[in-house]
């Protein structure tokens, strides 16, 4: 049985879910920075 389709099937599960944790994490930034703003305009 060869190995190769396992290997690229676990390359492509990596990238989808280092690509959905960079999204993610980049979102969370954003609404945290907007909300910091938002504070900072407040008082």
């Amino acid at each position: 049985m060869p190995h190769a389709p396992f290997i690229i099937a676990s390359f492509a599960v990596t990238g989808v879910f280092m690509t959905w944790l960079i999204v993610s994490s980049y979102l969370s930034m954003r609404r945290a920075e907007a909300s910091a703003d938002a504070l900072r305009e407040q008082s």
